[in-house]
């Protein structure tokens, strides 16, 4: 079962919220993730790559300096199956590209600007988490 975790929940989403007014204060770019991942790759070489390497790497960075300044594992449990991973990682690139932006974006930014297309967004990535794992703790039994 996952725990519940009100405070660290609540820290974390602040920080996330945080990072997000930061990033459009500095850079005046939306916090989402799969564009500012995807323009770490060509043709996309320009002046804000950097700044776009440094929130990746943050992001990778992060778990392993919580493991590092409490001594606790980070723990995640990813599925062995590796073509059921590629198909999951293809159809979640597919739908970022899709739906012109990831949760992140959405999610976190459009939202907070209002945006009715974040809305529809956010409201299908959600209805399609909770289906998924009703599927597979009820029905599949995983």
């Amino acid at each position: 079962m996952t725990e519940f975790t009100p405070l660290a929940s609540s820290i974390g989403g602040a920080m996330i919220g945080l990072s997000a007014v930061l990033l459009m204060a500095w850079e005046g770019r939306i916090a989402g993730i799969s564009g500012i991942a995807g323009r770490l790759l060509p043709p996309y070489r320009d002046s804000a790559f950097r700044s776009r390497f440094g929130f990746v790497i943050g992001l990778v960075a992060a778990p392993l300096l919580v493991m590092a300044a409490t001594g606790n594992p980070i723990m995640q449990t990813v599925s062995a199956n590796l073509p059921l991973m590629a198909a999951a990682g293809l159809l979640v690139g597919f739908g970022s590209v899709y739906g012109n932006g990831c949760t992140s974006g959405h999610g976190v930014c459009g939202l907070s600007r209002l945006s009715v297309r974040s809305l529809v967004a956010t409201l299908t990535f959600m209805t399609t988490a909770v289906v998924t794992v009703f599927v597979v703790r009820h029905l599949i039994g995983a």
